[in-house]
C-alpha cells in the first residue's frame, strides 16, 4: 500500500500487517523530555479548525478529548535516534534501558558510527545486544557514514517521503519506526501511521460500531487502507488526527494524556519493528 505525505508524493512500502499487543509504544523512543520545550513547526489551532471542518466525527472526538497537548521528544541526530530504536525493539522498557545503558557505558556515551563499526561483535553481545541487532546497528553506522542516513541538519530540510525512503534502507528499520520519528521527534504535521495498532483501534472506536460487551479484538479493527482513505480529508494535519485517534484509546480506558500523547500510554501498540518491518 502507499502512504501519502505532505509534499504530495507517495511512499510505497509494505508495513507490518500483524500487530503485537503486549508491549508499550514508549519503548521505541525512550529519551523523553529534557525540560526544554520545543515549539511545534505548525499552528495547532489551524490544524484543529481544519480537522473539525473536514470531518464532523473527528471533530466530536476532538471536543471530547480536549486540547492538543503533544510535546516533542528530544531531537538527537537520525543516527542516535535510530540506534536507540534498534536497541529497544521487541523488548520491554526496563530490559531495553538496561542494555542501552550498558552500550553507552561501553562507549562513555553514545557511540559514533566509526566507533560502532570498529567494535567487535562479542563486545556488544556482552552488553546484551542480539546478533540481529548488532547487524542492524552496524548497517546503520555504515549507512550514516556513506550518507544514506542524513545528518540532523540535512534531515530537517527533507520531505517526509524522502525521509521514509532513506531511513528504511537501514536493516531493521521499517516505515512505522520512521513515522514515529517524524511525528514525535520532528513534529511533522501530516503523517498518518495506518499500520499502527493504536491508530486503527482509535479509528474503530471513533468511526465504527464496535462491541461494548467485550474488549476490541484484532478482527474488529479497520484495514490500513480504510484508515488511509478517510485520512485523505485530514491532510495536511494527519499527525494531529493520529494523536486524537490515540487519545480515543485513552478515553475508552479512562486515562489522561501525559503530555507526550496517548501514544506513550497505550499498551496495546504495534511493536513488531524487529528485523521484519
Amino acid at each position: 500500500m502507499s502512504q501519502s505525505y505532505s509534499n504530495g508524493r507517495t511512499s510505497e512500502y509494505s508495513g507490518p500487517t500483524t500487530f503485537g499487543l503486549s508491549k508499550p509504544r514508549d519503548t521505541l523512543f525512550p529519551m523523553m523530555h529534557t525540560g526544554r520545550k520545543r515549539k511545534l513547526p505548525f499552528n495547532p489551532d489551524e490544524a484543529l479548525a481544519h480537522l473539525r471542518k473536514a470531518d464532523a466525527k473527528l471533530g466530536a472526538l476532538i471536543d471530547r478529548a480536549g486540547p492538543f497537548t503533544l510535546r516533542l521528544d528530544a531531537s538527537p541526530s537520525p543516527f542516535e535516534s535510530l540506534l536507540e530504536s534498534i536497541l529497544y525493539q521487541q523488548l520491554h522498557g526496563k530490559a531495553a534501558a538496561t542494555i542501552h545503558g550498558r552500550v553507552r557505558e561501553c562507549y562513555k556515551g553514545d557511540p559514533s558510527p566509526k566507533a560502532l563499526i570498529g567494535t567487535p561483535d562479542e563486545v556488544l553481545r556482552a552488553c546484551g545486544v542480539s546478533g540481529n541487532k548488532i547487524k542492524a546497528m552496524k548497517d546503520l553506522a555504515a549507512k550514516t557514514l556513506d550518507g544514506t542516513v542524513p545528518s540532523h541538519a540535512a534531515i530537517l530540510k527533507m520531505a517526509d517521503a524522502d525521509i521514509v525512503e532513506r531511513l528504511t534502507e537501514v536493516r531493521g528499520i521499517g516505515p512505522w519506526t520512521v513515522e514515529m520519528l517524524l511525528i514525535f521527534r520532528m513534529g511533522r504535521p501530516d503523517v498518518l501511521p495506518v499500520t499502527d495498532y493504536g491508530v486503527r483501534k482509535g479509528y474503530a472506536l471513533t468511526f465504527m460500531r464496535v462491541p461494548k460487551s467485550r474488549p476490541i479484538e484484532a478482527g474488529d479493527l479497520p484495514k490500513p487502507d480504510v484508515v488511509f482513505k478517510r485520512g485523505r480529508r485530514w491532510a495536511p494535519f494527519r499527525s494531529v488526527a493520529s494523536w486524537y485517534l490515540w487519545r480515543a484509546c485513552d478515553l475508552a480506558k479512562g486515562t489522561a494524556p501525559a503530555g507526550r500523547s496517548a501514544k506513550k500510554q497505550d499498551d496495546e501498540s504495534e511493536v513488531r519493528l524487529g528485523m521484519n518491518d
